[in-house]
């Protein structure tokens, strides 16, 4: 999602049903892009300055309230609206899933059109109609320590990811707050501060905790922390560790087949081992009534590299899913997205070879990237005028204490300047320089769009791999008629979802292997990893042999197994040869 692309996709897909979530790493961009809808909408706009109290925290409050009003009021219109006619309220009913319940009230209150009851069933189809979730993003690990206008360290409660909770926790929103990016102990324990993350008697929670995770152990991990307070987790989203957009957090050789099975398998764990916790600390507090009374299942979901209807039909009904995540190929729906036109050409016109995994990130994780981004052409230009690095205008990602105490980015100008200065002439300075300014060229392409910024800027995406195999502008119901299975926007040549997976995978084990530091850490690591693809390309041999849904391609599977698998042997050869190479030496 960046920080920009979903920053107002609730005010487009909210009132017609749609979920979206957006990020809210990026206060000062929020800012701006709410005194922007302020000004389309006709709405009292007060800024709330940087260095003011709790800024932070307040302005992602304002935002997120303005949405909240702004959907609500759409979505009260669209109710307004009559049944019968090409309008609004005919394309919420459309844009449901066939297998809807409600598409199907709306379905059967079409055929009963001027006879008895239809004016009943009509008010009770409007009333049943409702918004689709605005949900936020907090990427538990930039939690940066932040300072007053004197320059003086703010207390803990201040820091990025903390008041970006409060902002949340403050505001009207009921939806969720997804979680990602690592384990923050000190974020789940403020979240405990909140009464709206716990169930009312009997009830929900105003705010649901969705938590990403790469794999089973990390659930039951996370999940632990969080029952220790009394909080549940509402939904574990899984996501492909490399063939999804943005960072890429390598599973290990794991690829989502393996990691989906393990959740299948022992899912009722996580509420046998987790909800005796979560009803001790209610008793001990005396809030008996805080649980329902019915068994605990929290939703499964995932996210990477799905094209086509057949391939998330499998995830649904092989391993008990409950949703699916579709997020790059909507970079190219530009009803649902912010991002200026010439990077939207850019990735509708974009081959596989265009799509590539980076060291962009200075968070030092890799990133999906864009090739000949304008992002990646400014910050080359600049070191080669002389002025290697960036401004830093924002700082979200200031992590690095290498030169002193005070954090700098490794995109930064003031990082690069004097790390180049360690390198000995000759030397690889693309180490160094390949860093780019995410933080702020993510969110470029939403002013842009916006016209908040009329001349150029680098703009940055983070396009998942797959995103190659869509190659125009679409349409929002046409996207999500692909989705539902009701139309085809891919080719059928499009190898299948864990096919890329695994190429992707190998390419990461021979990555890492390039990387060898020569310690036992790097070599169990590397074994673990290379163990786990072995095992992974059994199982996708297995798989390939099932009855394929609608649009699935697994007769792609079995020739990428084969070529991976030797490729896999001759890579593991080779790197045990320069391990022996160098305990020679």
């Amino acid at each position: 999602m960046g920080t920009g692309f979903s920053i107002a996709t609730a005010v487009a897909v909210a009132p017609l049903g749609i979920d979206s979530c957006l990020s809210l790493v990026d206060d000062s961009l929020i800012e701006q892009v709410r005194a922007n809808l302020c000004r389309r909408f006709g709405r009292p706009f007060e800024a709330i300055p940087r260095l003011s109290e709790d800024s932070r925290a307040r302005r992602i409050t304002a935002y997120l309230d303005l949405l909240h009003d702004l959907v609500e009021e759409k979505l009260e219109e669209i109710r307004r609206q009559p049944f019968f006619q090409a309008n609004d309220k005919e394309r919420y009913f459309r844009l449901l899933p066939d297998g809807s319940p409600l598409r199907q009230a709306w379905e059967r209150l079409l055929e009963l059109r001027g006879q008895p009851g239809c004016d009943q069933r009509q008010q009770e189809l409007s009333a049943a109609m409702e918004a689709g979730s605005i949900d936020v993003n907090i990427m538990a690990k930039l939690d940066k320590t932040n300072v007053d206008a004197q320059g003086q360290a703010l207390p803990a409660e201040f820091s990025d990811a903390l008041a970006a909770l409060r902002g949340y926790a403050n505001s009207q929103l009921q939806s969720a707050v997804v979680v990602s990016a690592g384990l923050n102990k000190r974020l789940y324990k403020y979240m405990a501060q909140f009464r709206d993350f716990y169930r009312e008697a009997g009830g929900q929670a105003r705010k649901r905790i969705i938590v990403k995770v790469s794999d089973f152990r990390s659930a039951l991990a996370q999940g632990k922390i969080l029952a220790g307070l009394g909080l549940e987790v509402h939904e574990y989203r899984v996501e492909s560790g490399l063939n999804c957009g943005g960072h890429a957090f390598g599973a290990g050789g794991r690829l989502l087949s393996g990691l989906l099975a393990e959740f299948r398998d022992r899912r009722d764990q996580l509420c046998e081992d987790l909800r005796p916790m979560v009803e001790a600390f209610h008793r001990a507090l005396g809030h008996e009534d805080a649980l329902p009374a019915e068994t605990c299942r929290s939703r499964l979901t995932v996210q990477g590299g799905l094209g086509v209807h057949g391939e998330a039909a499998r995830l649904h009904e092989d391993y008990g899913v409950d949703a699916t995540g579709w997020g790059s190929p909507f970079l190219l729906v530009e009803e649902a997205t912010l991002l200026d036109q010439g990077t939207r050409h850019q990735l509708a016109m974009a081959g596989a070879d265009d799509f590539y995994l980076s060291d962009a990130s200075p968070l030092g994780i890799p990133f999906n990237n864009l090739r000949g981004s304008s992002s990646e052409v400014w910050s080359r230009q600049r070191a080669e005028g002389g002025r290697p690095g960036s401004p830093c205008p924002k700082g979200h990602l200031a992590a690095n204490t290498e030169f002193g105490p005070v954090p700098l980015c490794t995109a930064s100008a003031a990082f690069q300047r004097r790390k180049l200065g360690e390198v000995a002439p000759g030397d690889d300075q693309d180490a160094v320089l390949v860093k780019a300014c995410i933080c702020d060229h993510l969110g470029n392409g939403a002013l842009m769009e916006l016209a908040e910024q009329e001349r150029k800027l680098p703009v940055a995406v983070c396009p998942g791999p797959n995103l190659a195999w869509f190659d125009r502008s679409y349409g929002l119901d046409e996207m999500v008629d692909h989705i539902y299975g009701r139309a085809m926007l891919t080719p059928d040549q499009r190898p299948h979802h864990l096919a890329a997976e695994l190429v992707m995978s190998v390419d990461f084990f021979e990555r890492q292997m390039r990387r060898d530091d020569g310690s036992e850490a790097s070599r169990r690591t590397l074994d673990d990893m290379r163990r786990n693809l072995e095992s992974e390309m059994e199982g996708l041999d297995e798989l390939a042999q099932s009855h394929a849904r609608a649009g699935e391609n697994l007769s792609s599977i079995p020739p990428v197994v084969k070529e991976q698998r030797g490729r896999l042997a001759m890579l593991a050869d080779e790197w045990q040869g320069l391990r022996a190479a160098s305990l020679t030496v």
